[in-house]
């Protein structure tokens, strides 16, 4: 992937799954709303499968593992078949393990110590969570001017309706976003709403 992760799309799809089955209708929803990129966190005992799935049989979206934790889970993200790997934080051996299985990722952060030392490891493209609670978009426009090389993705509590503002800061590139994919929505096979929210995505930029 020679293209940045935050110059794919302007929303990132943060999507939590509990059924297998799910997977690869919801990549398809989202391919079809102008959206090729997914996230699945690994937040279910299903998530490993799904990305599998997505792998398989969804080749036209760029499928990656969220809220890996561990360096055994970027492993194992790996093997499932994900193109890029999301942490919420990042510790020294969890970066590690992320280099090692050669793929696309972003370290998160949320303190200026934390982005500093991600600058140091030679990072510029960084997972700002949680956003909301963290300082939102107050404070990533804080970071701009001394730290004007780093560049975020921050997700958290991030809304539809709050997009807009975060998407419009300079060391910002896309946001994660939730909303895209409500659970009720999953539940009900409602594929057709998920269309129309990634649709809603594409015009943000």
């Amino acid at each position: 992937m020679t293209e940045s992760l935050l110059d794919r799309v302007p929303v990132v799809p943060v999507v939590v799954l509990h059924d297998s089955d799910h997977a690869v209708p919801v990549a398809r929803a989202l391919v079809e709303g102008g959206v090729p990129v997914v996230e699945l966190t690994l937040r279910t005992p299903q998530a490993l499968d799904c990305i599998e799935q997505i792998a398989t049989h969804v080749p036209e979206i760029l499928v990656g593992a969220g809220t890996v934790v561990t360096p055994g889970q970027a492993k194992e993200a790996h093997d499932a078949g994900a193109q890029f790997l999301v942490s919420p934080g990042t510790t020294d051996a969890l970066a590690a393990a992320m280099q090692e299985t050669g793929l696309p990722h972003l370290p998160g952060a949320s303190t200026v110590s934390e982005v500093l030392r991600l600058l140091e490891l030679g990072y510029r493209d960084i997972k700002f969570f949680p956003a909301e609670a963290a300082g939102g978009v107050a404070y990533l426009k804080s970071l701009a001017s001394p730290l004007p090389q780093a560049r975020f993705c921050p997700t958290g509590g991030i809304t539809a309706g709050t997009a807009a503002s975060y998407l419009a800061l300079p060391n910002v590139g896309c946001v994660g976003g939730s909303w895209l994919t409500p659970a009720d929505a999953v539940l009900d096979r409602d594929w057709e709403r998920l269309v129309r929210l990634a649709t809603e995505t594409t015009y943000l930029r």
